[in-house]
């Protein structure tokens, strides 16, 4: 697990180096700003050839469209609004403008597509004696499923909590992860449970960092590996429930645990973000979040605009009217041989 922080953070040390490196000073002026801002993402930004080749994106048309819209008469809500409808042009959840009066971000990655979620339907698999286990709630469904909801990876996360965890459903016949909604959040409790489900050193990505400013200046790929957890880990078949509110480090852990051989991901493609996400200001002070460090599968293919299913199963009309989670009971199914 060492592995893929050490890679990490070396990326991130020539990022920030080559970051510090000195450039023009652009004025706080509506103009200087959009410049500015283009600027960092023209020679930081890690998915700009990528998103060319698949979504037909050109940074300079994009440069060209929004600098029509500049005006240094402009007000600075009107520049805001300006220089976020710039950045969607990137389709990029990590992608966010912060001023002191809004969040600019980009969140047409999920909304654009079905929920697959109902928190009515999970109500009524969960009742109200599941247990709690920090950011982990379970229990054990009526046909010996071990059943864990984990709905986002920002709520701590600890080994001990993992242990309780891991007992408590050891007699199960078999165990569903329902990570769907989940947005994200410490990659390190990502790895963390992605390893009680590890069994020998395994390769699970591939990531590089920027060495220029030209949108093709990568170092080579370098493996990450993912090692076995030294506590209690899980033998038996697993599903992992996803949506495509399944974002960023959520993304990451559903890559994770597709390269184990025990592990069947069920639901609806994750909605992705594979860039670790780095930040820049403007010279009025405003401050850019972006993706900064591309990574990739075992195969070495993008998930950037995220990772499909095993199966893929939706919520039905029919089985929501019947109080059924189509999602769930396929995968009780899937884990019971049927």
């Amino acid at each position: 697990m060492r592995k893929i922080w050490l890679v990490i953070c070396v990326g991130l040390m020539a990022l920030s180096a080559a970051s510090c490196v000195d450039e023009e000073q652009l004025p706080d002026t509506p103009e200087g700003n959009f410049e500015a801002l283009w600027k960092i993402i023209d020679e930081h930004y890690c998915f700009l050839d990528y998103k060319q080749h698949e979504t037909g994106l050109d940074w300079d048309a994009v440069h060209t469209k929004y600098r029509r819209r500049i005006d240094d008469s402009m007000t600075e809500m009107q520049l805001f609004e300006v220089l976020t409808a710039m950045l969607a042009e990137l389709r990029d959840g990590h992608v966010n403008l912060t001023a002191a009066h809004d969040y600019g971000r980009y969140w047409s990655w999920y909304e654009d597509f079905p929920a697959n979620l109902s928190d009515t339907l999970l109500r009524r698999y969960m009742g109200t004696d599941y247990r709690i286990a920090s950011g982990l709630k379970y229990r054990i469904l009526d046909d010996n499923i071990g059943y864990i909801r984990y709905e986002s990876f920002s709520s701590p996360l600890g080994e001990g909590n993992l242990d309780e965890v891991m007992v408590h459903l050891m007699l199960c016949q078999g165990l569903i992860i329902d990570i769907r909604g989940n947005g994200g959040g410490d990659l390190t409790n990502a790895e963390m449970l992605a390893a009680r489900f590890c069994h020998e050193k395994t390769l699970v990505a591939y990531t590089q960092h920027k060495t220029g400013p030209g949108h093709s200046d990568f170092s080579a790929m370098e493996p990450l590996y993912l090692e076995p957890s030294g506590n209690v880990r899980w033998h038996k078949p697993v599903v992992v429930l996803t949506n495509r509110h399944v974002y960023s480090a959520a993304n990451e852990f559903t890559m994770y645990m597709k390269a184990m051989p025990q592990v069947k991901v069920v639901g609806d493609r994750t909605g992705g973000g594979a860039g670790m996400p780095f930040s820049s200001s403007l010279p009025n002070g405003w401050s850019v979040r972006f993706s900064a460090i591309p990574t990739y599968d075992a195969e070495k293919h993008s998930t950037e605009f995220g990772i499909d299913p095993d199966y893929h199963v939706e919520l039905t009309d029919s089985d929501f009217a019947a109080g059924r989670d189509t999602m769930i009971e396929f995968a009780r199914r899937l884990l019971a041989g049927e």
